[in-house]
């Protein structure tokens, strides 16, 4: 996805305000017909049908009469999609869409005319019941595109993104083989001694926001001004998110444009970026401390990191069982517990190795990626790289 952000009149905000809430009516409408459904009944709906049925509503109510029908019934095609991907375990279950959070909605069948450019930095794309919305040309926008999505955040803010397959980027074929130790104080650590921190709010915005959240507890629920506060604190939510976008973005291509093969640990971050809280029957232990563990994982963009690797360097991404990898000696291969002294600092119960740990980390991630490498092509496994270009079909063993 190749995404912009739009910069509609008023009147197009209205409009486009009420595609959102349409296409989350039909969804919601279509997350109700599913729910009623229990092994043993008659199975819900599907597109098809369901397209029959919005054509009567349409008929029977005005207000959505008004709307696009391209709109509608493509929110019926994703939800019959989400469900295909759920019943294909590629997806949890689709859920109900709430006012204010994942407002958006998606046009296909986009022709060749339906996107332009204005001028330098301003370009236009064609919306149905719109018009011409424009946007900001930050960028080529790819060619071919076929359908568009257009979303609202929290902020207020519209963006358009179209769909389209990037191309990868191409392996620099030097042999180089990098390893990545993700963590939260230190975001990305690399085999190469390089400290890379996701960038965070600054202290006067930590320090607005801190003083917002408090006059949110304050402010009455439904007025007017904890509707300004929550808008304000969203700004600066999404000031952050979009800080850690950027990393991520700038990080991978440099990773896939620098070395052969990137390996990082095989990390559930769904898993373990869960709850701790438990039940009224088995409540759970320290709740808050993981609460903040877990929210130092997600700010450190882990998933992401390595999800758009695998985008720019399908094939060159290698997951490595994490197991002892904090715990064991770069130098001498010993593994103790007691070798890590504290976050920051590895040092060597055997051989008194001394190294930054996160790097020391990275080092043995990068090694174990380096053997396997070797194994596969039939030499015997070193810890040192590999001084040849990895074929992409021995890239997929370990």
């Amino acid at each position: 996805m190749s995404r912009y952000r739009l910069s509609p009149t008023p009147a197009q905000e209205q409009v486009l305000a009420e595609h959102c809430g349409h296409a989350r009516f039909v969804w919601n409408l279509a997350i109700e017909q599913h729910a009623h459904w229990k092994p043993g009944r008659k199975s819900g709906p599907g597109f098809a049908e369901q397209c029959r049925q919005l054509t009567q509503a349409r008929a029977e109510f005005e207000w959505l009469r008004g709307g696009s029908i391209v709109v509608q019934q493509q929110a019926l095609k994703d939800f019959a999609q989400a469900m295909a991907n759920f019943f294909g375990k590629a997806h949890r279950k689709p859920t109900w869409r709430k006012r204010g959070q994942g407002e958006g909605f998606r046009i296909v069948a986009v022709k060749a005319g339906d996107v332009r450019r204005v001028s330098r930095n301003v370009g236009e794309v064609r919306v149905a019941k719109v018009g011409w919305v424009r946007f900001r040309w930050s960028r080529a926008v790819p060619g071919g595109v076929k359908s568009y999505r257009i979303t609202r955040d929290h902020a207020g803010r519209w963006h358009v993104a179209f769909a389209a397959i990037p191309q990868p980027i191409p392996a620099p074929k030097t042999g180089e083989v990098v390893g990545v130790d993700r963590g939260v104080a230190v975001s990305a650590a690399l085999s190469t001694g390089e400290l890379l921190v996701v960038p965070t709010l600054r202290d006067m915005e930590k320090a607005r926001l801190l003083r917002l959240l408090r006059k949110l507890a304050r402010a009455k629920r439904g007025s007017n001004r904890r509707s300004k506060v929550k808008q304000a604190i969203a700004k600066l939510k999404a000031r952050e998110t979009n800080r850690r976008k950027d990393w991520v973005e700038k990080t991978s291509t440099d990773l896939a444009r620098r070395f052969d093969v990137i390996a990082v640990e095989d990390l559930k971050v769904g898993y373990m970026t869960r709850s701790a809280k438990g039940t009224l029957e088995a409540p759970g232990r320290n709740v808050r401390q993981k609460a903040g563990l877990n929210r130092g994982i997600l700010a450190a963009g882990w998933g992401l990191l390595v999800r758009r690797l695998e985008h720019k360097a399908p094939g060159r991404v290698w997951k490595i069982d994490p197991r002892y990898t904090s715990q064991t000696c770069n130098a001498c291969k010993h593994t103790a517990r007691e070798s890590r002294e504290s976050q920051a600092l590895f040092l060597c119960v055997a051989c008194g190795w001394r190294d930054n740990a996160d790097i020391n980390a990275a080092k043995n991630i990068r090694d174990t990626a380096v053997g396997h490498t070797v194994a596969a092509r039939g030499g015997a496994p070193s810890g040192g790289p590999v001084n040849r270009e990895p074929q992409r079909d021995l890239l997929l063993v370990g």
